[in-house]
């Protein structure tokens, strides 16, 4: 009894212990958003300066949020940002998925190669290539269009590795039993495969929808249009010369920017639950 009652105390106080640290971790993330919020309902800029720093504002209010609007094009930068983000978001999970199938189960000459030169461009950044890229777009009379910001994000290394790496985790089985029943390549890759693979698709489609939604380079460099600008841009004008602009309105289009992200976070997150639990897979 007494051996069984110090088990049961040291499982109890491990899981304290569990608890306590990922609640501190859970709030030194949350921290950040919550000030943020808290910005974005105070009646001034004052009271993000007050001393001691207090949780809630003296009198909320959600002035701020109408202020965005009324000063930059904001829903314009939101929907060019859908735009973006969601069409190289399609764009990639079909592509990576293609191409990492390719490298994870086919035999083609030249395989390793190519794999290893799609690899290799992971070490080239963005702004080394971002001069011949804007060259190339201005060759091509795509500069000032959401085409010079969609275009270089159709593919991704770092997408085909991921991808890659899912299919060959895969049974070989699957493909066996596929080919017993005279499945080609693209009908096993559509009907076996890719049915399988959903958490790999969600993960790649949050990482790819939150990097483009957030990317600010790009559109800086191809963009000029006020109108054709994406959200990030469009922060960074509500912020305005010299960052003159009022720390309320920002952090309400802060506030505003994070929500679709955060949807598109919550829909794949349950459907990677659901995606292990109808494969049968095993974590």
């Amino acid at each position: 009894m007494t051996t069984t009652h110090a088990r049961g105390a040291g499982h109890l106080a491990q899981r304290v212990i569990t608890f306590a640290v990922l609640g501190i971790a859970a709030l030194a993330i949350a921290a950040p958003f919550l000030w943020i919020f808290r910005g974005a309902i105070s009646p001034s800029d004052a009271e993000l300066y007050r001393l001691p720093p207090t949780l809630f504002p003296s009198s909320a209010t959600f002035a701020n949020f109408g202020k965005v609007t009324t000063q930059v094009p904001y829903f314009h930068f939101i929907l060019n940002s859908l735009i973006v983000a969601g069409t190289i978001t399609i764009a990639q999970l079909i592509t990576c998925s293609t191409a990492g199938y390719a490298f994870a189960r086919l035999r083609f000459p030249g395989k390793n190669v190519a794999f290893a030169l799609v690899i290799g461009s992971l070490m080239i950044p963005l702004q080394v290539t971002i001069v011949p890229l804007f060259l190339v777009m201005s060759k091509l009379g795509l500069t000032n269009t959401l085409w010079a910001l969609i275009l270089p994000g159709v593919f991704s290394a770092f997408g085909v590795f991921l991808l890659r790496q899912h299919f060959l985790s895969l049974p070989a089985e699957l493909e066996e039993a596929a080919k017993l029943d005279g499945a080609g390549a693209a009908r096993t890759f559509f009907q076996v495969m890719l049915p399988l693979s959903g958490p790999a698709l969600a993960t790649l489609g949050i990482l790819t929808f939150t990097y483009w939604w957030n990317d600010l380079l790009l559109p800086l460099v191809m963009i000029n249009d006020t109108e054709t600008q994406t959200l990030p841009v469009g922060l960074v004008l509500l912020a305005g010369r010299f960052s003159t602009g009022s720390l309320g309105t920002i952090a309400a289009g802060i506030t505003m920017a994070i929500i679709p992200v955060l949807l598109v976070f919550l829909v794949a997150q349950r459907y990677i639950v659901q995606s292990i639990a109808s494969s049968g897979l095993k974590l």
